[in-house]
């Protein structure tokens, strides 16, 4: 039981004397096809964090479920955090557990839209307070690591809710996968992939019309296992490294 809102605060604080390492999850509530629920990035964030702090002696910090989904919007369900306040409110759960005298915090991230917000804070945390900051920005960290494991590469592997990600959730969550629903969408425009050294900024319909952005139904359980894994070592090799 490393998850904070599950324990006591007698277990709390004997874990609080027995480890300097908090990992956050951090998620979003926002459109993830039609075969993937809402709360996929959060999902994932979740069981992510409990496969790393069951191998490295760590306290789960609370899931932070909803982040920045600005360009998601259009699509029904999808919810969204202003940057400014998100940072503000992730701040503050870090500054408390600080406080317990927390020194290391590996953010465990599943969504685009919190990377920068919580770089912003980490960099702040490390001068003001002396403490250890890193962040897994997950989706991006698991494309060289999918290497030689799925059949697609690019947006077609790891566009919205492709190949990668429902690999992922059929191993972690099959339940919740409506594979009956799994399809193969491609952009509806060139606007994606053309000038891919700019940054831009196009809402999520005008790429597509279901969420999905490449080849869902390329994906299975074993892909998913073997992503995760690979995945959960490097983080794990990581923690023992840095921390």
């Amino acid at each position: 039981m490393n998850k904070i809102n599950e324990m006591s605060w007698v277990t709390f604080d004997q874990k609080r004397k027995e480890t300097s390492l908090v990992i956050i999850p951090l998620g979003a509530i926002e459109v993830y096809g039609p075969h993937l629920p809402l709360g996929t990035d959060t999902i994932v964030a979740n069981e992510i964090s409990k496969l790393v702090s069951e191998r490295v002696n760590a306290i789960i910090g609370p899931t932070v479920e909803v982040g920045d989904s600005t360009a998601l919007n259009v699509f029904p369900g999808t919810l969204t955090i202003k940057p400014e306040h998100f940072r503000l409110y992730v701040e503050d759960i870090c500054e408390s557990f600080i406080k317990w005298g927390f020194r290391n915090f590996l953010f465990i991230n599943m969504h685009l839209g919190n990377v920068f917000p919580i770089n912003q804070m980490n960099e702040e945390l490390q001068k003001k307070y002396g403490v250890k900051c890193a962040q897994i920005d997950w989706w991006r960290f698991v494309q060289p690591n999918g290497v030689g494991i799925l059949e697609h590469s690019g947006y077609m592997a790891h566009g919205h809710a492709s190949e990668c990600g429902t690999s992922v959730m059929l191993y972690l969550k099959p339940e919740m996968v409506d594979t009956s629903k799994i399809e193969k969408i491609l952009p509806k425009n060139d606007f994606f992939n053309k000038f891919p050294d700019v940054i831009k900024y196009p809402a999520l319909d005008s790429i597509t019309d279901t969420g999905v952005i490449g080849d869902a139904t390329a994906a299975t359980k074993e892909k998913g296992r073997l992503i995760v894994e690979k995945c959960v070592d490097r983080i794990v090799e990581y923690i023992n490294y840095a921390f």
